[in-house]
């Protein structure tokens, strides 16, 4: 049996994913900023703990009670739609803090057991638009952009020590919190400059039609690299980022 631990599980992709492990057996370490024992049902094999990203106590604690793991999944991230130019810059420490330096803190805190035993997958849940640029998610694309980055050098670095090293890119959803954490950090809706193109842009994310990606499509990305060890770098969950992947590869 194997054991998997997920960060952000709360609502959306890790919540779906903690579910779907469980349901084929694993053992499940399901955490969150503010544990929600209502979210997730009861079962031996589950274990759901308090975890903040950018805090390096919380990590050794974390990782201390959950024991060993085999898989981590990197899912904690928040949003931030705004014009680049008016991105309150203390607002963008925070999203690099969490999007991206908490998943680095993360991976340097399990490589080294995963190091000793020669085993291990690590998969950092990123997004489908650091493929494709659209307007006013410039900083949080550029989070998640780092992590595809030093993702690609840390598979080279540790495909030799039996460690594995994988990105799942999921698209637009319906079913995450994105838009409802995002929103309070908007800026623009008062300039006369960005404001007909930051309507515009809401108005396409309301929009719900065409493809989408569902929570279920993240977890089935997240399954195969956890069990499959043929499976590429990079995975993208849902239609709409399998469609972005294929352009980009194009434009290549």
């Amino acid at each position: 049996m194997s054991k998997i631990l997920i960060t952000g599980c709360s609502s959306g992709f890790g919540l779906d994913a903690a579910k779907f492990f469980l349901d084929r057996g694993w053992d499940v370490v399901a955490t969150m900023r503010t544990p929600n024992t209502d979210v997730l049902p009861k079962s031996d094999r589950l274990q759901i703990l308090p975890l903040d990203v950018t805090k390096p106590e919380s990590i050794a604690q974390v990782l201390a009670d959950a024991g060993p793991i085999d898989v981590l999944v990197n899912n904690a991230a928040f949003g931030l739609p705004s014009p680049v130019e008016l991105v309150d810059l203390n607002t963008v420490r925070t999203l690099f803090e969490t999007n991206t330096f908490g998943t680095l803190a993360m991976v340097q805190a399990v490589l080294p057991s995963f190091r000793k035993r020669r085993s291990g997958v690590i998969i950092n849940v990123t997004s489908s638009v650091t493929v494709k640029a659209l307007p006013l998610i410039g900083l949080y694309r550029a989070s998640k952009a780092a992590v595809d980055a030093f993702s690609e050098s840390l598979a080279l670095e540790v495909k030799s020590l039996g460690v594995r090293v994988h990105l799942v890119l999921p698209g637009r959803s319906p079913e995450t919190r994105f838009g409802a954490n995002a929103c309070p950090h908007l800026r623009g809706l008062d300039n006369p400059d960005y404001a007909p193109l930051i309507e515009q842009t809401l108005a396409r994310i309301r929009d719900t039609s065409g493809p989408l990606t569902h929570a279920n499509d993240v977890s089935e990305a997240i399954w195969r690299v956890a069990n499959d060890s043929s499976a590429p770098l990079r995975i993208p969950a849902g239609p709409d980022a399998v469609a972005w992947m294929e352009e980009a590869q194009l434009r290549a």
